[in-house]
């Protein structure tokens, strides 16, 4: 049976689906049934009645599935070009122009006031002014440091839009212009990682000098010694083999380290004194100390030494000749040497007694402590403010440091104690622990004893490490050594 066909529009159909497709898929195959469609209407030019061979349908049967498989594809292709149309045509009726600003990125340097920073940054005065009454209160620029940093955001009519001052990792402040032309001042949040570490070592020389090698700030090293102040003394205690381990926190913002943590875990095994273990332990609102493992708290009534770090020159003596009077005499004392100007700690909590010169003793504190006991602090180079007659201290506040005022042959301290009077080896005096928990607090510091003895444990693992991300606000401050 003969079947009459309008071969000029399904060629046309064909040609629209085939611009349609997004991807020209089966180029060749469309090729081909093109030619087979043009030489069809060929033939049906000459002869306007046909009848359709095998062949013939079948190419007509897959180009009318090519069509109706696409035709889908070219509707939604002309509904997100036209609907794209009207989105840009949309945009570009309500696009509005951003204001031309310019930023100036400055550093203190030493020297520098915030007026020779600024000018030497080409800022003008009513920049500076409007830094100044914006930060009022909020930042004291008369503290300035150097390295501090700041970055001014200025309109293109070169007034201030806003100005973000960097005085420090944690002290980050803002202001910002408002609508009304006013500034608004603020703190903001700063985000740190915090990396729990552990070290290990082995006493060849001094704690500092092992401590050292692992390339820690000294102000770690001080920290440590300071634990176990009332325990041990790290001038003439230490044993070569004598080992430690400590377990603490480290700060870092943008992957620079920014400061030391907490010391949450403290050993020294000293063949001396014997094995000692520190814990720290917040009790809620009491200041938070370390504890060993029985609840005692570490921190007893007097320091074992006034300079955790230091060489012992002399020690008590009875009879001792005197290295510049060349005479023999009583040293009721103990010469600490270290550099001048070492800061010396009070032993114990008391009131000033005398401050000032006493002869060869040169600059010169004593201290009056609880349970008839006096402590004394001579050779010094300057005192520290607000030591006067009378002062209250309290237990390792720096008091003064270290010189060779007097009769000295060179930079040290001379300590001493007595006790109703009477001079004792300060070294040599034992002392009852400041507090013990018990109850609630028994109970809770046992838990976390517990907790930062796994954490020990688990640091001993290279493949471990602790890390955890804290926001720093003024509603959660963080505490560094």
């Amino acid at each position: 049976m003969a079947k009459k066909i309008k071969i000029s529009s399904i060629s046309l159909l064909l040609g629209k689906a085939y611009q349609a497709i997004p991807f020209r898929l089966c180029a060749q195959c469309l090729a081909f049934f093109s030619r087979k469609i043009l030489r069809f209407r060929n033939q049906a030019k000459r002869q306007p009645v046909f009848f359709v061979s095998t062949s013939h349908f079948l190419a007509l049967a897959v180009s009318l599935a090519l069509v109706i498989a696409f035709l889908p594809y070219a509707l939604d292709i002309r509904s997100i070009a036209e609907h794209s149309g009207a989105g840009l045509s949309s945009l570009a009726e309500t696009e509005e122009f951003l204001p031309n600003v310019r930023e100036i990125i400055g550093e203190i340097r030493p020297g520098d006031s915030l007026t020779s920073s600024f000018r030497a940054n080409g800022v003008d005065e009513e920049v500076r002014q409007s830094v100044i009454t914006g930060f009022d209160g909020m930042v004291d620029f008369r503290g300035m440091k150097p390295q501090d940093r700041y970055t001014l955001t200025l309109d293109d009519e070169g007034s201030l839009l806003k100005c973000l001052y960097e005085s420090g990792p944690l002290e980050v402040h803002a202001i910002e212009r408002t609508n009304e032309g006013s500034f608004t001042a603020k703190k903001l949040d700063v985000a740190l990682d915090c990396r729990t570490v552990k070290l290990r070592g082995r006493i060849e020389s001094s704690l500092f000098a092992a401590l050292a090698a692992f390339k820690e700030d000294p102000k770690l090293i001080y920290s440590f010694a300071d634990i176990f102040a009332s325990k041990i003394d790290f001038n003439t205690e230490t044993r070569y083999g004598d080992t430690f381990e400590l377990v603490f926190e480290k700060y870092f913002k943008n992957n620079q380290f920014v400061g030391y943590g907490r010391i949450l875990v403290a050993r020294y095994n000293s063949k001396e004194v014997g094995p000692l273990e520190a814990f720290h332990f917040d009790r809620g609102g009491e200041k938070s100390a370390y504890f060993d493992q029985r609840g005692y708290e570490l921190g007893e009534s007097f320091i074992r030494s006034p300079l955790p770090m230091a060489r012992v020159s002399s020690g008590f003596s009875y009879n001792r000749r005197h290295p510049v009077l060349d005479i023999v005499r009583p040293h009721l004392g103990v010469d600490l040497a270290a550099p001048n100007g070492t800061p010396i700690m009070a032993a114990s909590d008391g009131r000033v007694n005398f401050v000032g010169w006493k002869g060869g003793f040169g600059k010169h504190i004593i201290l009056e402590h609880s349970g008839g006991y006096k402590t004394y602090y001579a050779h010094l180079s300057r005192f520290a403010d607000n030591i006067k007659d009378g002062a209250r201290v309290r237990q390792k506040q720096i008091i003064g440091y270290v010189g060779s005022t007097g009769i000295a042959t060179g930079p040290h301290l001379d300590y001493r104690m007595a006790k109703n009077g009477v001079f004792t080896n300060p070294f040599n005096v034992k002392f009852i622990a400041r507090s013990k928990l018990a109850g609630t607090q028994m109970v809770i510091f046992r838990q976390e004893f517990n907790s930062l003895t796994l954490l020990a444990k688990s640091l001993d693992d290279p493949k471990v490490m602790v890390v955890k991300n804290v926001v720093v606000t003024p509603d959660n401050p963080i505490t560094m050594l």
